[in-house]
C-alpha cells in the first residue's frame, strides 16, 4: 500500500496512512518526514506496539535523541525513553496543560514521538495548537510589537508540580532565553514561540507590562481555531514538530489507566525571525531525507 497523507483539519495536522513503523524503507521515511514538517503534527494508526529499542531507533531517524532534563543524571536502561503513566492514585498528569515540551532548554526538542500502549475506554484525547497559525492571525500591530523581543523559558515551576523535580546538582533550573518569535528551521516560517507551561516573562518589558502581554499570547496560542483533536487508538503514534505546535493530553478519564512511551528528537536554538524576512529560500530547502 502506498503511503498516502489525510489532512485532519483545514489548519494543521494529518494522518499517515500505508506505513509501518518497524519496517519503514527511506522512500517512505522521506514522505512522512515531509508531511512532519508541512503539517506539523502526523499520526500513524494500527502500528505494532514497539520495542524501546524500535521506538529509539524510529527517533534517531530524525535526529539525535533529547534527553529530558527532569531524568539527567538518573540510570536508565534506554536513555531519552520517556515512560509515560497516568492511573488511579497519580496525583498529576504530564501534560496536562498546554506546552511545547522543555522549552526551557537552550536547544528545545525539534520533535516528540509517543505511542500509548494502554488507553482508557473514554477520554484521554490529546489537544495540539498551531504556532504558525497563531502568529499569522495576529494583527500586524501586534506583530510590530513582538518583533525582536525575547522571552525567558524556565523548568523551575513545572519540574518541581509535575516530576517532583529537586535541583540537587547546583547547576540551577534549567531556564534559557529565547525569541518570542523564531523562525522554522526547515519552512522558514514565523513562529509565535511562547507557552503557558515555561514562559516566565518577556525581557526589556516593566513586569506588569509582560504580563498582561504574555496572558493575551497565551490564550491567543490556545483558541480553538488553530487546534486539532486526536483520539487515540491502542498503540498509534503522534508526532509532533515541537518548535511550532503546543499540545495538552487531557486528564479526564480517572480512575482509567493511560500508559505509553515517549521519545524526543534534539532541535537547534531558537533563531529570531524578523518582520520583512524572505521565507522563500528556506521554505525551498525543506528537508525531505536524511
Amino acid at each position: 500500500m502506498p503511503v498516502s497523507i489525510h489532512p485532519v483539519t483545514p489548519t494543521f495536522g494529518a494522518e499517515v496512512r500505508g506505513v509501518s513503523v518497524p519496517e519503514l524503507t527511506d522512500n517512505e521515511f522521506s514522505e512522512v518526514f515531509a508531511a512532519f514538517v508541512e503539517h506539523g503534527v502526523i499520526f500513524l494508526r494500527d502500528q505494532p506496539e514497539l520495542t524501546p529499542d524500535q521506538h529509539l531507533a524510529f527517533a534517531r531517524r530524525f535526529g539525535e535523541v533529547h534527553v529530558h532534563p527532569a531524568s539527567r543524571g538518573a540510570p536508565a536502561e534506554h536513555p531519552g525513553l520517556m515512560r509515560m503513566r497516568t492511573h488511579r492514585e497519580s496525583r498529576v498528569a504530564a501534560g496536562n496543560r498546554w506546552h511545547s515540551d522543555v522549552s526551557c532548554d537552550a536547544e528545545p526538542p525539534q520533535a516528540s514521538i509517543l505511542q500509548l500502549h494502554e488507553i482508557p475506554d473514554l477520554g484521554g484525547d490529546t489537544l495540539f495548537s498551531s504556532l504558525t497559525a497563531a502568529y499569522d492571525a495576529l494583527s500586524d500591530r501586534m506583530k510590530q510589537m513582538l518583533d525582536g523581543l525575547t522571552a525567558l523559558h524556565s523548568g523551575e515551576e513545572p519540574f518541581r508540580r509535575t516530576f517532583q523535580f529537586r535541583n540537587t546538582g547546583g547547576a540551577g533550573w534549567p531556564e534559557n532565553d529565547h525569541p518570542v518569535i523564531r523562525r522554522h528551521a526547515e519552512s522558514g516560517r514565523p513562529i509565535l514561540f511562547v507557552d503557558r507551561e515555561f514562559t516566565h516573562s518577556i525581557n526589556d518589558l516593566p513586569k506588569e507590562e509582560a504580563h498582561a502581554l504574555l496572558e493575551f499570547l497565551f490564550d491567543h496560542t490556545e483558541r480553538v481555531a488553530f487546534q486539532c483533536r486526536f483520539i487515540w487508538s491502542r498503540n498509534a503514534i503522534a508526532i509532533w514538530d515541537n518548535r511550532c505546535v503546543l499540545h495538552h493530553a487531557m486528564w479526564d478519564y480517572w480512575p482509567a489507566e493511560r500508559r505509553g512511551h515517549r521519545v524526543s528528537v534534539k532541535g537547534e536554538r531558537p533563531q529570531m525571525y524578523r518582520l520583512g524576512e524572505d521565507t522563500h529560500e528556506a521554505r525551498s530547502n525543506v528537508r525531505l531525507t536524511l
